[in-house]
């Protein structure tokens, strides 16, 4: 009497395992550009182009990939591109800054805020305290200026946009802060000079220039098109608060930044 074999059917390690590579390939074609040849992506993923040729021959089933008819290149499909689409949607930087703002209150004892770029200025949008707050004047919906505030001078140093240098120049006109007058005789080259220090150092930091006896660290947002979507600031009273570049509560606030800019889908080039 004859058996019947049963069809062999991969167990769950099989199946994991074989979805793994499928993300990874799917994953790999997104950041090397979302188009590419089958000999450029499997070098990239450092993979035997038959394997790969298999998971991509799936992922076109799937609308997740297609195969250009000239270039005979791969790239993102229809699928792949609602999905996209449907995580930009829940991409909101206020929403996923809050463990980042928190981190920061809770690890270094600092007050923490993110802010947009408003029509009058950068806006406070999320405000962490620690149990000991520093007595300042910014809360929720506060207006900072670009030239005295450190986040004012990321928003001015990273958006090349008309309307902040022209906020920027009417604060120069109305200024009567600490700011050095013999700077601002030629607000351009002032306006500048900030510009290539924020460009430079990829962050901005003030002493008791916005707020007399308050020091502040700001370090830029993006999204997944490059573009500085906001600022996230740790300030505290100078006496206390280590402001220098290389210090810890500067390179806290600038990979908290780069994390919440990932996960925005932001991919420095």
């Amino acid at each position: 009497m004859k058996t019947t074999e049963k069809p062999h059917i991969p167990d769950r390690r099989q199946r994991v395992q074989a979805a793994e590579t499928g993300f990874a390939v799917l994953k790999g074609l997104a950041r090397i550009g979302g188009s590419a040849s089958l000999t450029a992506l499997s070098t990239y993923l450092n993979e035997n182009p038959a394997k790969v040729h298999r998971y991509l021959a799936s992922l076109i089933e799937e609308e997740l990939v297609i195969q250009d008819p000239e270039t005979q290149q791969y790239r993102l499909g229809l699928e792949a591109m609602f999905i996209g689409l449907s995580a930009m949607r829940q991409s909101d930087p206020i929403r996923l800054a809050e463990p980042a703002l928190i981190r920061l209150r809770e690890e270094l004892e600092v007050t923490s805020f993110i802010a947009v770029m408003g029509n009058k200025g950068p806006v406070i949008v999320r405000f962490e305290e620690p149990s000991l707050p520093v007595t300042v004047n910014v809360r929720v919906g506060s207006v900072l200026p670009l030239l005295t505030s450190a986040t004012g001078r990321v928003f001015l140093g990273l958006q090349n946009d008309r309307l902040v240098r022209q906020l920027a120049q009417e604060e120069i006109s109305k200024t009567t802060t600490s700011l050095n007058t013999e700077k601002i005789n030629d607000p351009e080259i002032f306006i500048n000079q900030l510009r290539e220090e924020v460009q430079k150092r990829n962050c901005a930091i003030v002493k008791d220039t916005n707020l007399r006896g308050i020091s502040a660290v700001a370090a830029p947002v993006y999204n997944y098109a490059g573009q500085l979507c906001a600022v996230i600031t740790a300030l505290g009273a100078t006496g206390g608060f280590d402001a220098s570049v290389n210090g810890k509560i500067c390179r806290q606030v600038q990979e908290e930044a780069r994390q919440l800019s990932t996960s925005l889908g932001y991919i420095k080039d």
